[in-house]
């Protein structure tokens, strides 16, 4: 499953609900990512004014690992208990946005010679990326099936243990540089990344369409949409690591 937070599992556990609470829809789930955006944009734009309003800028850590926090312990007990997903997470993407808001602050200072408009660039290829993965599915270009699931899951494990296992040998001292930098190897694995957060969005879309088809309950949109936001946050994220290393090489 490309996305750990929108898996088939979940969807079956909420099946004894169907009928009760009205029934989830693709627009409905639509509308409340949009929502959630808003709240992402929300709280990215105060750490972003609090930075350049800052006389120093490292006063603005407090609220980006304060909304870091915040938003991981939100989104762990939304993915096991998706019915909370209608109450907390908006609050999950107004956190995620005070972490977004800072780091992008921090990216756009940093690239403000070499990579100037560094953030609008990210978010822009974020939106552009979302469209033509949406487009490609609604095609069937590509379809959406076990084997594509599989060989996404493998990719997602990968990308995960290879985060734990250079965070864990940067520990012991280990300079791993060259997996971080701007070389050919260190773009080659953004590039990887990028490319598998991107086919994530596939699996976003198709749980939303299989679960609004089979009329799952009405909370389940709030669940939807915060597993597409989990999804559009790591893409921007990587995005801008990637714009970032090609800013460097120049």
């Amino acid at each position: 499953m490309a996305n750990p937070v929108l898996n088939e599992n979940i969807f079956r556990n909420q099946a004894y609900t169907y009928g009760k609470t009205g029934v989830m829809t693709i627009g409905g789930t639509a509308t409340k990512t949009l929502l959630l955006l808003l709240m992402v944009i929300a709280g990215a734009a105060y750490t972003w004014k609090l930075y350049y309003n800052a006389i120093n800028p490292q006063s603005i850590t407090g609220w980006m690992f304060g909304g870091l926090i915040v938003a991981f312990i939100l989104a762990m007990i939304i993915s096991f208990k998706p019915k909370t997903a209608q109450f907390l997470s908006p609050i999950y993407a107004a956190g995620e946005g005070l972490a977004l808001g800072g780091i992008s602050a921090i990216f756009n200072e940093q690239f403000a010679l070499t990579a100037p408009n560094i953030v609008i660039h990210a978010v822009s290829l974020t939106l552009v990326t979302a469209l033509v993965m949406l487009t490609v599915y609604r095609s069937g270009l590509i379809k959406v099936n076990g084997t594509f699931m599989k060989v996404l899951s493998i990719a997602l494990i990968s990308i995960m243990v290879f985060y734990i296992s250079t965070w864990i040998v940067s520990l012991f001292g280990v300079n791993l540089s060259m997996l971080h930098n701007s070389s050919p190897l260190s773009i080659g694995i953004s590039l990887v990344i990028v490319a598998v957060a991107a086919f994530s969005l596939l699996m976003d879309y198709e749980f939303i369409r299989q679960a609004s088809y089979a009329g799952a309950p009405k909370y389940m949109e709030w669940y939807g949409a915060f597993g597409l936001t989990v999804t559009l946050v790591w893409l921007y994220l990587e995005l801008l690591k990637l714009l970032a290393k090609f800013a460097n090489r120049e």
